[in-house]
Order: C-alpha cells, then sequence, then structure tokens
C-alpha cells in the first residue's frame, strides 16, 4: 500500500459545520502493513442532536448521554492516528471536525491527509459520481452499516483494497502521491520546517542572508500555502529561485482572511522584498482624477488624495500604463478625442479623427463641456466609492478555534488598526492614528466589505 500505516476515518456530528457542530461517533480503521486494527466509540456531544441527523445516522440523543465527551477520548483518538496517512472520504469535513475538536481543548491537530473522493476522481476521471454510495455500487463493496462511522471507515478500506485491485500499485502510488503533493524541502531548511508552521490564516515571509525578507505571502492555511511553494509537480520558476536562497521562515497568524490581506499589504509596502515585484507594484497605484471644468484628465497617487472627497476620481489602476489604457478603452466606442484626453499632444485632429473615432473636440466640432460630460459617463463605472458609512466601522474575525478575535478599525477607506481587546479599541476611537489613503487598501476593502459584517464604531463595541 502506499505507506506503512493508514488510518481510514469516519465521524458522525450533529450537523455540518465544523465550527459550531460537534462530533457524535468516531471509527478509525487502522492498517499497519497488512495488519488491521478497529476501533470506535459514541461522543457525548454535550449539546442536542437535531432530530434530521438522529434519523439519518440512528444515533439519538439518549445513546450518546452515557458516552464519553471528546475531551476524554482525544489522547486515545490522536495516538491511533499518530504516524498514519488520515484517509476519509470528503476528508475536508472528518479533518475539519477533528480539528476543531482538539482545537476546543487547546491542543492542535495535524495530520497527512488523502481524501478517497479526489483519490476516486483521479483514478477514475471516467465516472459521473464519486460519492460513497456510488464507490460502493462501482466496486461492489459491503455497505451493511451505512452511515454509522465504522460502517463508512471500513468501505473506505474496501475501497482502497479495490483500486489496488483494478490497478497496478504504481498508478495508485503516483495518484497518491499527487493528491498528497509531499514538498520537497531546500536542502538548507530543516526537514521539520513546515512542522511549526499553523493550518491557520496569517502571513509567511522569506528569508535569506540579509536581514530583509525575499518574500512576504498570505494564506487562510499557512502551511498548506507555504508547502505549495515546495512541491516540485508545480514549482514556478520564481519558486525555483527562492528555493535556493531561503534560510529561514517565519510567520504570523490573524484570525481570518480580511486580517492576511491587510497585512500582507503593509508588509509588502514597508519591506519591499525582493521577490514580491508585482505586489510591489501596488505603491505605483494612480487614480484619474477629473476636475468639474473641461480639462485633461490627472492622475494622482494615493498620497495626494483626500478619502473624503473622491467625487472627481475615477480607478484604482495599477499605473499610469494601465491608466492610459483604459483611457483608450472607452475613448472608441464613445468617440472620446485623444488630445482632449491627454493621450497625445498635437495640434488639429487627433488620431481617433483621423480614423473617424473622435467625435472632434479637437477641431471644434464638439463642445468641450458636452466631450468633458460625456467623458465622465465613460468613466462612471470606475468611480471611486463614497466611504458608505457615518464614520468609524470595525470588522471582527474569529479564529476556527476561536481562540483569536481581531477587529479590524476601518475608516474613509483606511486600515486605522488591528485590535485584540476592549483597552485597544477604545485607544483607537479616542485618539484615531493619521492614517495616509492607499488605493490598494481601497481596492481590497471594496471587494471584501460587502462579504462580511460591519459593525459601525459610534459607541464601544465589546469584543
Amino acid at each position: 500500500m502506499f505507506a506503512p500505516s493508514v488510518a481510514f476515518v469516519d465521524l458522525e456530528t450533529t450537523g455540518t459545520a465544523a465550527s459550531a457542530d460537534r462530533v457524535t461517533e468516531v471509527a478509525i480503521v487502522r492498517v499497519d502493513e497488512g495488519r488491521v486494527d478497529e476501533w470506535s466509540t459514541l461522543v457525548n456531544p454535550e449539546c442536542s442532536i437535531p432530530a434530521e441527523i438522529q434519523a439519518l445516522t440512528g444515533i439519538t440523543n439518549a445513546m450518546v448521554g452515557a458516552a464519553p465527551t471528546f475531551g476524554r477520548i482525544a489522547d486515545e483518538i490522536a495516538e491511533r492516528i499518530a504516524g498514519c496517512v488520515f484517509v476519509a472520504h470528503n476528508a475536508r469535513f472528518d479533518y475539519g471536525f477533528l480539528k476543531h475538536e482538539f482545537g476546543r481543548l487547546g491542543r492542535t491537530f495535524t495530520a497527512k491527509v488523502l481524501c478517497t473522493v479526489k483519490l476516486s476522481r483521479r483514478l477514475y476521471p471516467e465516472a459521473a459520481r464519486h460519492n460513497l454510495d456510488a464507490l460502493i455500487a462501482r466496486h461492489g463493496l459491503n455497505a451493511a452499516a451505512r452511515h454509522r462511522a465504522l460502517g463508512d471507515a471500513r468501505i473506505l478500506w474496501q475501497f482502497v483494497q479495490a483500486v489496488y485491485r483494478d490497478q497496478s500499485a504504481a498508478a495508485v502510488d503516483a495518484a497518491v502521491g499527487r493528491i498528497l503533493k509531499k514538498p520537497s524541502l531546500p536542502p538548507q531548511l530543516a526537514a521539520d520546517a513546515l512542522d511549526a508552521i499553523p493550518e491557520t490564516p496569517g502571513v509567511y515571509r522569506f528569508y535569506g542572508l540579509n536581514a530583509l525578507p525575499l518574500y512576504v505571502g498570505k494564506s487562510i492555511n499557512l502551511r498548506e500555502r507555504v508547502a505549495a511553494h515546495f512541491a516540485s509537480d508545480y514549482r514556478s520558476a520564481n519558486d525555483l529561485r527562492l528555493s535556493s536562497e531561503i534560510t529561514r521562515i517565519e510567520f504570523e497568524q490573524t484570525a481570518g482572511e480580511l486580517g492576511a490581506l491587510l497585512r500582507e499589504s503593509q508588509l509588502v509596502k514597508t519591506l519591499l522584498p525582493a521577490y514580491n515585484r508585482r505586489l510591489r507594484r501596488r505603491a505605483d497605484m494612480v487614480a484619474l482624477a477629473l476636475s468639474p471644468e473641461p480639462a485633461v484628465p490627472e492622475m494622482v497617487r494615493s498620497d495626494a488624495i483626500d478619502p473624503r472627497h473622491l467625487e472627481h476620481l475615477y480607478g484604482p489602476f495599477a499605473s499610469r500604463q494601465t491608466a492610459r489604457e483604459a483611457l483608450r478603452a472607452v475613448a472608441a466606442p464613445a468617440g472620446l478625442c485623444w488630445t482632449a484626453l491627454g493621450l497625445e499632444r498635437r495640434q488639429g485632429p487627433c488620431f481617433a479623427r483621423q480614423v473617424r473615432k473622435c467625435a472632434g473636440a479637437c477641431v471644434g466640432a464638439e463642445p468641450p463641456a458636452v466631450h468633458h460630460a460625456r467623458l465622465r459617463e465613460a468613466l462612471a463605472p470606475h468611480a471611486l466609492r463614497s466611504w458608505p458609512y457615518p464614520g468609524a466601522i470595525g470588522v471582527r474575525e474569529i479564529s476556527i478555534t476561536g481562540e483569536r478575535v481581531e477587529l479590524h478599525v476601518l475608516r474613509d477607506w483606511c486600515w486605522l488598526a488591528t485590535v485584540r481587546d476592549e483597552s485597544e479599541l477604545q485607544a483607537i476611537l479616542e485618539a484615531p492614528p493619521r492614517v495616509d489613503f492607499d488605493l490598494d487598501i481601497y481596492r481590497l476593502l471594496v471587494k471584501q466589505l460587502p462579504r462580511l459584517t460591519v459593525h459601525t464604531l459610534s459607541s464601544p463595541l465589546p469584543m
């Protein structure tokens, strides 16, 4: 088989949300070089099991009433899975639930995870479905105790035996290897360098021999993202160069994705890492400013913008060149004049007029005020948005374990601070720091805020 020790794991739960629901049954079928050991137990979820879940699994509140809590069996679960490849169907579900349950105990849980859905898709790409019932039917598996943890864990062990009968061991092992994506760490990094990196949101920094980082990145799963830099089957040229220079990795955890995005933007601009060329260029972002009266559009950088007055600004654009390309893009369908847009300097008809794509502002055939109004209309989809709140707001993020709570304090599209307790919040509200407007942060917040729950900060918000 693809590993000396494999743990086939299945859980029954009170629902589908790992952060809110609880485990009601655990089963582990551990296979060590052919020797099979089965173990299962009901678990007291310390909450009521919904009626529809009781009907599906057959596990009732009465059955789990005298069962051990997860805290009482956590050590045994960890011991039975230790050193194994963790195999589950829709593995993200089972693995996520165990991580949350261990997290509630203040413990971490990590394992090398293999999803049998992914394995089935890779080995049987012609098949239309890959759920557990489809696998049972396709491979003739014994499903005597379906929807109970031990019965379903046994099915997974049967499935793996079936694929080794159907296909060559080399093909199965290759498919498993690609799914596991075991990274080949650079020789100058310790073999266990990834072990200390958590599977949480945050930012990471790669360092070489100098004090400044080579690269800054962010992810909602730090370990997975860092490992991806060293996965030889899809390594980029940038990752190859980084691998030869990295001597250490540092990371910072955040409660959620927004915190990681904000922190990455800040670090890239302040530390200017050598390999973040694309992100560093965000400092070159500009907006187009249109005056009330007819005039050539002006390109303005972030530090020249007052975030309280965005009504005549359009963008943001990654660079001056990108802004010019945007003007050309709106000019053609609207018949706008290249001279009036500042795209060329010449007397007489502009290039667009010569090819009959300009209404004639450059030769007096169209009044400047009319051209200026049409330009505003053409640029309207790019208009910067005014701050939609009466003052400062807070966006709260809570880590999946509930241990880390962060409140991002925002005002006028500016990130004022991230606070972690009531006293920090009160200090920010009483004496807000002076923060320059940043078109990159504006772009980020415009995209993220509609997805998040926003709290007005006219009065102190309990953390």
